[in-house]
């Protein structure tokens, strides 16, 4: 089921960000969208990987997270300048003000939601994701969901991310055409 929590008055912004936590979908959810609508797919944490020509692992051990943060507000600025895409953004890009209110102002948002157990179902076992190694994953996103819930939940369209995604991605298309 997909809530509509504020009245979109602007369907005709041509950028559309997804967010959510990690192992949201947001991905694929995003690549499939953009496939259909036929525009461009960018995935904020890919980009910063071939800015920095590293993964995004390597950034948080050799720079550490704030570093990695100013270089996701770098990249996000400047892919929310790219008409006719869809963004997938990093699940902690939301906890940047500035790109908070570019959102807001230059894009449809969709948040992506999943619940908590199904999030830590799919993580548990994860090695490629620097905020959850080494650490009680359960916890970790318990947290992070305490952190940013609202932030999600300021997003224009929050949707349920189905076990298929295809039913994800025509739930989208039908918000956005009706």
């Amino acid at each position: 089921m997909a809530l509509i929590i504020k009245k979109l008055n602007n369907y005709d912004k041509n950028i559309i960000v997804i967010t959510g936590h990690m192992g949201s979908g947001k991905s694929l959810i995003g690549k499939k969208l953009a496939k259909y609508l036929n525009w461009q797919h960018f995935d904020s944490d890919k980009e910063i990987e071939k800015s920095e020509e590293k993964k995004i692992s390597e950034i948080f051990k050799d720079n550490g997270e704030k570093y990695f943060r100013k270089q996701e507000e770098i990249i996000i600025k400047s892919l929310l300048k790219k008409k006719y895409s869809v963004i997938s953004l990093g699940g902690g890009s939301i906890t940047i003000k500035d790109i908070r209110k570019l959102i807001r102002n230059k894009s449809i948002s969709i948040f992506l939601k999943v619940d908590i157990d199904v999030l830590i179902k799919r993580l548990k076992k994860t090695k490629n994701r620097p905020l959850l190694l080494n650490t009680d994953v359960r916890k970790k996103i318990i947290k992070l969901d305490k952190d940013r819930h609202n932030f999600y939940n300021s997003s224009d369209i929050i949707i349920e991310n189905k076990k298929y995604y295809r039913d994800t991605v025509k739930e989208i298309i039908k918000i956005l055409t009706n």
